[in-house]
């Protein structure tokens, strides 16, 4: 028997919360009306939806649509966050096509190791935003929930890869290309893919032919050569909008990789643009 189960939301639209099952519980087959997205926090279980059956544990996720029948068998304790919410909590995003990524289907993740780390993050600041310490908590569930989706819609998007290390790789520099401004040194990027120092040098120049902080300098150095030709920024605007702390190692950087200083760089291009 399938039954209905009701969601009841803020005005928000948006809501996280706990779903604890204990070892051998059976939730039966229902359905809600409102988008669902559930996240194995510890244990492990079986989720069965729309007829199929999948593993679900931690660092698992599950993206449910509106009306899509589901049950749950716990075969461990397993603990899951559920982050329930309404297609009207999305705005004109919805309008833009954001859900279309999903097919209008629900879908099954596995999360690596740098997504279930951005994902728990997340979570953990819609839990502290749920508290309404202050009158902003009310706008906050929608941007959280929307940087969720963000996520899972890449990881749909993003290839199979064979050999793990490649998909280390590239993810490592996916990474550096939308952080480069951040405080990025080897070991927290290290840390952050759950490998160590040297072996995430090893892997990375193999592919790419230099280290992860070779790529991220010139990262910074690119995109600082743009607002030199394109802006008129001061160059300590530059240096700080690009992730370098202090002016001297942007220029010894600067003259490394370009062979001339950021001044000099900008008054060479000026002369060619006006010549």
């Amino acid at each position: 028997m399938v039954y209905y189960k009701r969601l009841d939301l803020p005005d928000s639209g948006v809501y996280l919360y706990e779903s604890a099952h204990p070892k051998g519980e059976y939730v039966s087959h229902h359905y809600h009306d409102q988008y669902q997205i559930l996240y194995a926090l510890k244990g492990e279980g079986e989720i069965e939806i729309d007829g199929k059956r999948q593993n679900f544990c931690e660092d698992s996720v599950l993206f449910i649509v509106p009306n899509s029948i589901h049950s749950i068998y716990a075969s461990h304790k397993l603990t899951v966050l559920v982050l329930a919410f309404s297609e009207e909590s999305l705005g004109s995003f919805v309008d833009k096509g954001l859900l279309h990524f999903f097919q209008n289907a629900s879908k099954h993740f596995e999360l690596d190791f740098v997504s279930a780390s951005e994902i728990r993050q997340l979570f953990r600041k819609m839990l502290f935003e749920q508290t309404n310490y202050d009158q902003l908590c009310q706008f906050t569930g929608s941007i959280y929930l929307l940087e969720t989706l963000i996520i899972l819609i890449r990881l749909l998007k993003m290839k199979k890869f064979n050999d793990a290390n490649d998909m280390r790789s590239i993810q490592m520099k996916e990474y550096i290309d939308k952080h480069y401004f951040e405080e990025i040194t080897a070991e927290n990027l290290s840390s952050r893919f759950g490998i160590s120092t040297r072996y995430m040098n090893d892997i990375f120049k193999a592919k790419y032919h230099e280290t992860p902080l070779q790529y991220l300098q010139k990262v910074r150095i690119n995109r600082a050569q743009e607002l030199l030709n394109k802006t008129e920024k001061e160059i300590v605007s530059i240096c700080f909008e690009v992730g370098y702390e202090t002016l001297s190692t942007f220029y010894r950087t600067f003259r490394n990789l370009v062979g001339m200083s950021p001044h000099k760089y900008r008054t060479l291009n000026q002369n060619r643009l006006e010549n």
